[in-house]
């Protein structure tokens, strides 16, 4: 576990936080005295007795014992009080004292095997000063000096090297009362702990630094006057992205997870544009089926938005001669693919080669398979035209195109009996079978895959989805009108429904033969070889190839 951010709603949410000014070098707890009492209870501390402290003593004073246990007595490693506890032991404590506030935490914890990756990429990035910034219980410092090992750490330490940001005290003393238990106590003044508001103006990264960082994730109903109000912060109205622009903008490189939204969403563009700066790589990660944020949950954390995140890890490399981010695709993977996927050097093989820079013709960075660049360069560049220039208002052949596609796009003559419709009119017969057939493509779903990929199809995105009818032969054209009278022929054998809110809907899945077919003959008309497959966009796995579409 990394910290809650259900301290910082309170900030958010506060007009008197408005003129936080200062932040407190100190993670220092409520003092407290152990009893002989205390030190007899810890020797067999064990999960009861910690819910019965919480509810009995609050959260800070519990854990101001069981710090100051810990620091003058060691951890016991076999039993229930020790550092790889502390976040979860933290995390049901939290759960305990919510049981009043009710409030989402609206935080997800990174789980070890991404803290490991993320550790990795850190140590490939070179600064003098290390930084995690909203480091919590200290999941992602701890991870990182598990990788780089003792030596190095505890020179990083004894330099005073290390600093450690959170507006949490409570957990940002475990991570400290962490790190001293591994690796010594006498480093204890050597630590910079800052406690505070990390986007208070007044609070600046150190020079030469580095950052790790899982911020806090969260809508802002206002903005503090304390902050400053930039273009991102005002546009986004998103907590992590002002986290991200501070950390960008104060640090020399970074390693940063978030959730993907800042890739594609519209008001996210002032920090793309803030990254044209900078330079360095971006991996993302669906949530079907498998899903980055996994892990147990306690209390008001066992919701089921604590695994709905689509995640991406930004690392900002800062090499002096480059502009621009390299993106990996929505990585989709099953949770058995996990161990193997989650291997940094591995991740690396998705990214593509194309660095991306935004502006006001192209503002959304692009989540393209390497394998189909090429291809979706070209179908870019070769088409004028657009369906939202083709479809009106009066036209009398229609196409209903159902907006959920997990792993396909399909297209109907037929009006589905089911929500989240969207209905295409077009006046042209010839051009009205075109666009059936591309809707059927694999081409649709890529347009989807890489702006968006999230739950449903937008309509403006559905909208600007290139066409290139206009270079179509006759023979193209009576291909088309074929394979649509063949599809169309075929609607009423291929629905298929599922239970969705309690309501049936309708879809149809055609045979995959017809999208082959389709996507070979927009491949021939764009001049590749009609050979390229498409698998890798529709299915659900990492490894071993396949597909195992769903609606």
């Amino acid at each position: 576990m990394e910290r809650t951010q259900y301290t910082i709603f309170d900030m958010l949410n506060s007009d008197e936080n408005d003129n936080i000014e200062d932040v407190n070098n100190s993670s220092d707890l409520v003092s407290v005295t152990l009893t002989d009492d205390d030190i007899k209870r810890f020797k067999y501390y064990n999960l009861k007795d910690y819910c019965k402290d919480i509810e009995a003593l609050g959260i800070e004073k519990a854990w101001s014992l069981i710090c100051n246990y810990v620091l003058k007595f060691g951890e016991n490693k076999k039993s229930f009080l020790n550092v790889n506890n502390f976040g979860e032991m933290y995390e049901i404590g939290l759960a305990i004292i919510d049981k009043q506030q009710k409030k989402n935490s609206g935080q997800y914890y990174t789980p070890d095997d991404v803290a490991r990756v993320m550790a990795e990429w850190f140590s490939q990035i070179q600064a003098e000063n290390i930084c995690d910034v909203a480091c919590g219980t200290g999941k992602l410092i701890l991870s990182y000096f598990d990788y780089i090992g003792e030596e190095k750490t505890k020179q990083v330490l004894n330099d005073s090297r290390l600093y450690l940001y959170d507006l949490d005290k409570v957990a940002l003393h475990i991570c400290k009362t962490s790190i001293l238990l591994k690796y010594g106590i006498e480093y204890k003044e050597k630590i910079h702990d800052i406690y505070g508001d990390f986007l208070n103006k007044n609070l600046k990264l150190p020079k030469n630094c580095k950052v790790i960082s899982n911020p806090p994730y969260a809508a802002m109903s206002s903005i503090p006057r304390s902050w400053r109000h930039t273009d991102v912060v005002e546009e986004s109205k998103e907590l992590y992205s002002a986290f991200m622009e501070k950390i960008i903008e104060e640090s020399n490189c970074s390693v940063i997870i978030t959730p993907y939204s800042f890739i594609g969403g519209k008001k996210f563009f002032s920090l793309r544009k803030l990254m044209n700066n900078y330079n360095g790589f971006i991996v993302s990660f669906d949530n079907v089926p498998g899903n980055i944020f996994c892990g147990r949950k306690h209390g008001v954390f066992n919701t089921n938005t604590s695994n709905s995140v689509r995640a991406s890890i930004t690392v900002v490399e800062n090499n002096d001669t480059q502009k621009g981010f390299r993106l990996s695709p929505l990585i989709r993977f099953k949770n058995e693919e996990r161990e193997k996927l989650l291997q940094s050097e591995f991740l690396k093989t998705f990214l593509s080669d194309k660095r991306q820079i935004v502006d006001k013709k192209h503002q959304l960075y692009s989540k393209c398979f390497k394998e189909l660049q090429e291809v979706f360069d070209v179908w870019c560049k070769k088409s004028t035209s657009s369906i939202r220039k083709i479809i009106c208002n009066n036209g009398k052949y229609k196409i209903y195109f159902p907006n959920t596609c997990r792993y396909f796009t399909v297209g109907a003559k037929r009006k589905l009996n089911r929500t989240g419709l969207l209905e295409l009119k077009i006046e042209d017969k010839n051009i009205w079978e075109f666009i059936y057939c591309l809707v059927n493509s694999s081409f649709a779903y890529l347009w989807w895959r890489v702006y968006d990929g999230g739950i449903t199809y937008p309509t403006g995105l559905l909208y600007d989805l290139p066409v290139f009818y206009d270079l179509l032969s006759e023979d193209d054209k009576m291909f088309f009108e074929n394979i649509c009278a063949k599809m169309v022929s075929v609607e009423n054998n291929c629905i298929v429904t599922k239970l969705n809110a309690g309501a049936y809907q309708e879809n149809i899945k055609f045979p995959k033969e017809y999208r082959d077919n389709i996507n070979k003959r927009l491949l021939t008309i764009l001049g590749f070889d009609n050979n390229i497959s498409f698998d890798i966009i529709h299915s659900n796995k990492v490894f071993k190839g396949g597909l195992d579409e769903d609606e």
